[in-house]
């Protein structure tokens, strides 16, 4: 996603996408995040990726679906359908994946992106798209002051590696955005549990800027929204499952086996304040 173009207050449409480098913009897989060392056990086999973040695998690894051209299966109106074939050993990852992404504006400025993967073999999935937003249409300016609210009173913490411990939290006075506050200039890289999740499509959160009126209200199936701000003038809510989550049975689990069909919704709804 290069370009989201709503008006603000003013009744001037401008473009929210943020170009921060990197991963903007694109679809992420076949493993959002980070897994620790690089590898994880499933179904009593050991499976070893291809590593990009020290002894890590981010994104899905230096290779990751980002670094991919996918091919438009279907088009239509407001709707279009991107698919990519994975094979078997991708960066790592066991099974063949077939993974398609179809994105579509609605009536009431509303874009909704759903994710859908079948595999031959027992593997992990985990994807998102690392859109970032400037409310402003300006990524010059800062982000500080725009509103966030999150439905989330947990988060899963970190070690100095940005690898989950494990733990599921309740959030400390840092991370609490359960009533809407200022975004603030601390840098944020934490997976936040959407409260109530249970797989069907719910409220997440809501970001606004009071300077042009321009608002967004998360909604999605995923479990986490991972907040980022570690770029100036950018904000990420990234849906997801959790980071390294192979790796810890107590977190939702993202195995995907051959005849199931991995389903996820995340759903951008653009409006004014």
């Amino acid at each position: 996603m290069t370009a989201i173009v709503v008006p603000g207050r003013d009744g001037n449409g401008v473009n929210v996408c943020a170009d921060a480098g990197g991963s903007a913009g694109k679809i992420i897989g076949r493993y959002a995040n980070r897994i620790a060392g690089g590898s994880f056990v499933l179904d009593g086999t050991t499976y070893t990726l291809a590593t990009n973040e020290g002894p890590n695998t981010l994104h899905g690894g230096p290779d990751g679906f980002s670094k991919r051209t996918w091919d438009i299966a279907e088009q239509s109106g407001a709707t279009v359908t991107f698919v990519l074939h994975s094979p078997d050993g991708d960066q790592g990852f066991p099974g063949a994946l077939e993974c398609r992404v179809r994105y579509s504006w609605s009536d009431d400025n509303a874009l909704r992106l759903d994710y859908t993967a079948t595999t031959s073999k027992a593997t992990v999935v985990n994807f998102t798209n690392h859109v970032y937003f400037n409310l402003s249409g300006d990524s010059s300016r800062a982000i500080s002051a725009y509103r966030l609210q999150l439905a989330a009173s947990a988060y899963t913490p970190v070690d100095d590696a940005s690898i989950p411990t494990g733990e599921i939290v309740p959030v400390d006075a840092t991370r609490d955005f359960r009533t809407e506050r200022a975004v603030g200039t601390e840098r944020y890289d934490y997976n936040f549990v959407v409260d109530g999740w249970d797989g069907s499509l719910r409220y997440a959160g809501m970001l606004s800027d009071p300077a042009s009126g321009r608002t967004i209200v998360l909604e999605t199936t995923q479990p986490g929204v991972q907040l980022f701000t570690g770029k100036p003038g950018a904000i990420a809510l990234e849906t997801q499952h959790f980071a390294d989550a192979p790796n810890h049975p107590n977190f939702p689990s993202t195995t995907l086996h051959p005849g199931e069909t991995f389903t996820s919704s995340t759903v951008y709804r653009f409006g004014v304040l």
